[in-house]
């Protein structure tokens, strides 16, 4: 089976201050037009993205620089409310790696679940290939920088803004591979998890 963990672009929620996706009909059948165009414009950010060392590092990678390998591969989905500890951090890499070795690098976490700065230091020790979350931002929204400076500090992807409502706890395969878009912080994903 496979799950669409992504929100649709043009319903997706906004990290405030940031500008709202938008599309434009640039040709029309109906209109005579040869053929359907739609132009977009977007925040690199907007919807379900994930995050680029240079998010927040100015000599950080780019989106296009970061390893295909850190988006597609075995994940670990947990369902977590409220903040993440340092202890919550280190149960759910070691609930993980019982359950799958390989899974413990990509950890999802499901439900309204807020990584402390504490957890984040626990999971960069870690060595993860990629976070992810529900929330537009993976730190708590009034104060994002220090919990992704942490995590883009040891090139930890950063998957914001995922949908896992309909997804069981559990191991998957997962693919979020970016937009291959040069030199920027992050980028849109079309974000699944498959059975294994």
């Amino acid at each position: 089976m496979i799950y669409d963990i992504t929100q649709p672009l043009f319903e997706c929620v906004v990290f405030p201050g940031d500008p709202v996706p938008e599309k434009k009909a640039v040709l029309r059948i109906e209109n005579g037009d040869i053929c359907n165009l739609t132009a977009i414009s977007l925040c690199a950010h907007n919807g379900t993205h994930v995050d680029a060392p240079y998010h927040f590092y100015s000599d950080g990678k780019g989106i296009d620089k970061v390893s295909l390998e850190k988006f597609i591969g075995r994940a670990y989905v947990v369902t977590h409310n409220g903040l993440v500890s340092a202890d919550d951090a280190e149960r759910i890499l070691k609930d993980a790696a019982k359950a799958d070795a390989e899974s413990a690098r990509k950890i999802l976490l499901k439900g309204k679940a807020t990584v402390t700065l504490e957890a984040a230091k626990v999971f960069a020790a870690a060595g993860l290939d990629l976070i992810g979350n529900e929330s537009q931002t993976v730190g708590p929204e009034d104060a994002p920088k220090a919990v992704h400076l942490v995590l883009l500090k040891e090139e930890v992807v950063l998957l914001e803004g995922i949908r896992l409502a309909h997804v069981p706890d559990g191991v998957y395969l997962l693919n979020c591979a970016p937009l291959n878009l040069t030199d920027t912080d992050g980028a849109p994903c079309r974000a699944t998890l498959m059975t294994l």
